[in-house]
């Protein structure tokens, strides 16, 4: 072999990491397919087919989605599960579902049908957060620093334990700072933990509400980080958004 397929399979297939590989193709094609299908939709093109309902019920792609996870889940757990093509087959239908569901991630956090509201760009940021961990596993990067256990014989278990603790205890701490990226990301590579950890808290997280006293320097520099953060990115990250998923509708909430 050469070329490409060489490196696919000393990269990809060697190591085992065929089964992720197509589970985060699926997961990237699925999403993109699907903002596709609903833009469609929204735009009224008459040769695209419609939404799919039963009776006056509005089915939402997440449905689909859940039933597709629960058949992989169950088909990984079934002998055939363990072997090729089964388990690469299985693989890919779990990335399909996974994408339908996160897709609609901002209906079941808000309970409210906001797809096309402003806050339904919290879907899009669960996918992007969903492919980057993905890629990050197809890299080669394990979750909570466990790629220790691989490493050399001066890696006692105490040491290994030690790290995944103190990774725990900054990933929990990015989290209660309201930095839901940070302390996904930190998951598997833990130096976003440690930014996240010893950065300030954004206004309103629960680490704000129990360490930052009310009008207190701490609490004041923490609300200015924040306004400039956010005058910093949100354009670019609202623009990136709006290219693959759809503009939100102006001012809509439902």
């Amino acid at each position: 072999m050469n070329g490409p397929a060489d490196l696919y399979h000393r990269v990809i297939v060697e190591p085992g990491k065929q089964p992720l590989f197509l589970l985060l193709v699926a997961f990237v094609v699925t999403f993109l397919f699907i903002r596709l299908a609903v833009r469609m939709i929204r735009a009224e093109v008459s040769w695209w087919p419609g939404n799919v309902s039963a009776g006056d019920t509005h089915i939402h792609h997440m449905v689909f989605g859940v039933i597709l996870l629960f058949l992989a889940g169950v088909g990984a757990a079934t002998p055939a599960g363990s072997e090729s093509p089964g388990r690469d087959v299985l693989a890919a239908l779990f990335g399909i579902g996974g994408a339908l569901v996160f897709d609609e991630f901002a209906l079941i956090l808000h309970l409210r049908d906001v797809y096309w509201a402003e806050q339904g760009r919290t879907s899009v940021d669960a996918v992007i957060l969903g492919t980057a961990v993905t890629g990050m596993l197809v890299l080669g990067a394990l979750p909570l620093g466990s790629d220790g256990l691989h490493g050399s014989e001066s890696h006692t278990l105490w040491n290994y334990v030690g790290s995944l603790l103190i990774n725990v205890v900054l990933v929990v701490i990015t989290f209660l700072k309201g930095k839901l990226r940070l302390g996904i990301l930190g998951i598997v590579f833990p130096l976003f933990a440690l930014v996240g950890a010893v950065r300030l808290g954004r206004p309103g997280s629960p680490w704000a509400r129990w360490r930052y006293r009310p009008g207190s320097r701490r609490e004041l520099r923490a609300a200015d980080r924040a306004r400039r953060h956010d005058a910093r990115w949100i354009h670019w990250k609202n623009a990136f958004s709006d290219a693959v998923a759809g503009r939100p509708d102006p001012g809509g909430d439902d």
